[in-house]
């Protein structure tokens, strides 16, 4: 229950993260440029204004704000206006819930269970923000890149050193791949986003799990991203990276250390 009340919130998160940031960057460029700009009409942030239906505007009551039960209670449409509610929402909340209690299952209610859900909790946001827009928003990114070393600063998924080296692999890995790809074809491969989220998880999980979500990544983006082609999918709509990383992350969080074992055995190493 907890983890779907966290999947509520990343709804919040994946809608108005995006406008806020897309609001400060106009905001930034009418100041650059000395355009008069308008005060905005209202505060819009995570927290205000409360949220509301989008079609009639109807403010949403607590009691139809209840993850997965509001929606089942409510026959997947709006109280006030009967429109239907998109079924990503309840989707995303029972995600997060069923993410969770695989974290807790497999590391406890310890400090390392907390620290691996609000790493999975953010990995869901990426993923879903990327997917709608093509971003991998810093306000993100940046502070868990920060969390994950201080968490390892206190050993509780990998040791200090590691971690780091694991932020600075992460980032220059794909930092190279992008420009080399960019000298051969003279397009751009990915965005910096997917550099500074592959340091993020390097910073958690250390440098050795660097190798295992690059593969995991490439393989789950080439079999995902041609199946979508194949599905109709438009070849020159770009393919966001981010949330094959995150996948793959999150794998080699929880199964990393089976995989690379059994890798190892296979190859007789």
């Amino acid at each position: 229950m907890f983890g779907t009340i966290i999947g509520s919130f990343l709804n919040v998160v994946v809608f108005r993260l995006p406008v806020m940031l897309e609001q400060d960057w106009k905001q930034q460029a009418n100041e650059i440029l000395g355009n008069k700009v308008e005060p905005d009409e209202g505060t819009f942030n995570l927290v205000f204004p409360n949220s509301h239906c989008p079609s009639c505007n109807h403010g949403i009551r607590p009691r139809e704000n209840i993850p997965l039960l509001s929606f089942i209670f409510l026959r997947g449409k709006c109280a006030h206006c009967g429109v239907s509610i998109p079924a990503r929402y309840p989707a995303v909340e029972l995600l997060a819930g069923m993410m969770t209690v695989v974290i807790i299952m497999f590391f406890g209610a310890t400090p390392l269970g907390l620290s691996a859900c609000i790493l999975t909790w953010a990995l869901i946001a990426l993923s879903l923000i990327d997917y709608d827009t093509q971003l991998l928003p810093d306000n993100i990114t940046l502070p868990l890149l920060w969390l994950g070393l201080v968490v390892n600063y206190y050993g509780v998924v990998t040791n200090l050193q590691d971690a780091f080296i694991g932020a600075c692999l992460g980032y220059l890995s794909l930092w190279s791949v992008f420009h080399l790809f960019k000298l051969v074809t003279g397009k751009d491969g990915m965005g910096y986003g997917d550099f500074k989220l592959l340091a993020m998880l390097g910073a958690w999980m250390g440098w050795q799990s660097l190798p295992l979500i690059i593969i995991l990544s490439s393989l789950a983006g080439a079999l995902l991203g041609g199946s979508l082609i194949l599905l109709g999918r438009d070849k020159a709509k770009p393919i966001p990276f981010g949330p094959y990383l995150a996948i793959a992350g999150w794998i080699a969080l929880i199964w990393g250390d089976e995989i690379t074992r059994s890798y190892l055995q296979f190859a007789g190493l």
